[in-house]
């Protein structure tokens, strides 16, 4: 099938805001599809040719997909900066460059959705001696071929900024649509597989049924269940009647999965991190049954005994190089709080009964591995709750979480069947979309930011300017980064790609016309910056809405 049907596809999603538009026109798209091409353009619809867990990568810069475009259209790649400069996006740049271009293709063909996915892919392979002139040559096969509409969706789709409002709900929903399957079926097979090319090319040969099927498979990462902010305790439990409450640790998250004699380690986003803790694979393959499983925790850095904050174990997970040194300078402690899958898939199951496998399985008897501090709780002994939760903080951890005893593990979905219960104050994950650089001896620092959440259509509306809480070096740091995805400046403004995530904390949320939400944060401060979360792990505008009505 031709490239530029799924192009026209992604024009006509562009072009509209709407939400049920979106749906029916994947809906319709797909139907159309044969099972090979289904399972690609599942991929392709949300900007990529490998599932969200997978490590694989296209990994193609920003310069070199300008250097590849010059090439295409037989100009220099300065007059491609300045049109990226002009239009603020690489995709409308070409659009402008290939009106102007010189080059002539001889004896080209229509491009094929499986060419371009196929060239996509082999990118990321391309390793060692000469690969720069490599990829140029696999760019320059597809760019030469494009028309510049084509050219507009290719270099958006290398650059990972495919900018059509197209998000997982509305892939989810049109696929549901297109095949009048259940969205809930469509959503569950989506949060269990990660991945939209083999949720779609079952949905078109199996149907319904053959999504139900779907489940759990050791190496292959779910996405996390999620907290929101509990209630006071005296009232939540309660509700709950049998609770699970156990110590919230300020560390990152993990999700840990033996296959056969394969161990894997992704974080909450599910991004592969195993070559950074090689003690942790060691740990479990010592204290741990050989026997497939999932297990989730919580690791933290420490040093003296005593947890460090969160940015240590942060800058250990994503070592690269000197992990050696990095493990004698930043041990690790694993607390253990879930398992999902033990030989059968059992997140089905009551978190009672999964907390009891988990203790059955796990060897505690070194210090590195843990279980989560808990208790079970009911009205009776909500003074214990209290005292768990004061334990908790006097330890410099954050808190404790407070979990409904007889609930599923449901992925991906924040509830109140799962809640986090805090000293401190309430703070969203939000994204920087720009700046402002300060004056005077800061003047060559970004001071003041510009963040965002997600809408229903996974499009980012602003909310606060955020200005304090940083250091010099982490205002160099941030500076740094978003010059790398700068789109424009003009004076002391600065326009970026939402790339960044901030962990913002504020007093209260008030109504402000100023900002795309309608709403602002009085005394916002930055508490992290969340290399452990992307995009689509920012805050939305719902719950921003949900908080400011609870107050």
């Amino acid at each position: 099938m031709k490239y530029q049907e799924l192009v026209d596809i992604y024009s006509a999603l562009e072009a509209t805001t709407k939400r049920l538009e979106k749906t029916s026109i994947i809906a319709e798209y797909l139907k159309k599809l044969d099972e090979d091409t289904i399972g690609k353009v599942g991929l392709l619809l949300r900007g990529g040719v490998f599932p969200a867990w997978s490590s694989e990568e296209i990994g193609i810069g920003t310069k070199l997909v300008e250097r590849a475009v010059a090439e295409a259209v037989g100009t220099t790649q300065s007059k491609v900066e300045d049109a990226v400069r002009d239009n603020g996006d690489i995709g409308l740049a070409c659009i402008e460059l290939y009106s102007k271009k010189s080059q002539t293709t001889f004896f080209s063909q229509p491009l094929t959705i499986d060419f371009v996915f196929k060239s996509l892919q082999k990118l990321s392979k391309i390793t060692g001696s000469k690969s720069t002139n490599r990829k140029i040559s696999i760019l320059l096969e597809l760019l030469s071929q494009a028309s510049a509409s084509e050219a507009k969706y290719l270099t958006r789709t290398i650059t990972e900024e495919l900018r059509i409002g197209v998000g997982d709900g509305v892939v989810r929903d049109g696929i549901a649509q297109a095949f009048n399957i259940d969205k809930k079926i469509v959503e569950r097979a989506q949060m269990l597989t990660n991945d939209f090319s083999v949720v779609a090319r079952t949905a078109l040969l199996e149907g319904e049924e053959g999504l139900s099927k779907l489940n759990l498979t050791p190496g292959t990462p779910v996405k996390p269940m999620l907290a929101q902010l509990s209630p006071p305790v005296a009232e939540i439990i309660p509700e709950m009647g049998t609770a699970i409450c156990e110590t919230k640790y300020d560390g990152i998250r993990l999700q840990v999965h033996r296959n056969g004699d394969e161990i894997n380690i992704f974080t909450r986003r599910l991004e592969n991190i195993t070559h950074a803790l090689p003690e942790i694979v060691d740990l479990f393959n010592e204290h741990l049954p050989h026997e497939d499983y999932i297990v989730e925790g919580e690791v933290i850095a420490t040093r003296d005994g005593k947890p460090l904050p969160f940015q240590n174990i942060l800058h250990r997970v994503r070592r690269k190089y000197n992990v050696e040194e990095a493990m004698e300078n930043v041990p690790l402690k694993l607390f253990l709080f879930d398992v999902l899958y033990y030989e059968i898939p059992m997140i089905d199951n009551p978190l009672i009964e999964r907390r009891q496998t988990l203790e059955e399985i796990v060897d505690t008897s070194v210090d590195e591995m843990n279980l989560s501090t808990m208790i079970i709780a009911t009205q009776d002994n909500i003074p214990e709750v209290e005292e768990l939760f004061e334990t908790s903080i006097s330890a410099q951890h954050e808190g404790i979480m407070i979990k409904d005893a007889s609930q599923p593990y449901i992925p991906g979905i924040r509830g109140k069947k799962m809640l986090k219960y805090k000293a401190e104050p309430e703070t969203l994950d939000m994204i920087i979309v720009g700046g402002t650089y300060g004056i005077g001896k800061r003047g060559d620092f970004i001071g003041s930011y510009l963040v965002a959440l997600r809408d229903e259509n996974d499009d980012f509306k602003t909310v606060a300017y955020a200005a304090t809480g940083l250091d010099d070096a982490t205002l160099e740091y941030l500076t740094g980064k978003m010059k790398e995805i700068e789109i424009s400046t003009k004076g002391r403004e600065i326009v970026v790609e939402p790339k960044i995530v901030l962990e913002i904390a504020f007093s209260e949320i008030v109504e402000s016309p100023e900002y795309e939400t309608g709403y602002s944060l009085r005394f916002p401060v930055v508490k992290n910056i969340r290399k452990d979360k992307g995009p689509g792990d920012v805050d939305t505008v719902e719950r921003l809405l949900s908080m400011y009505e609870s107050r």
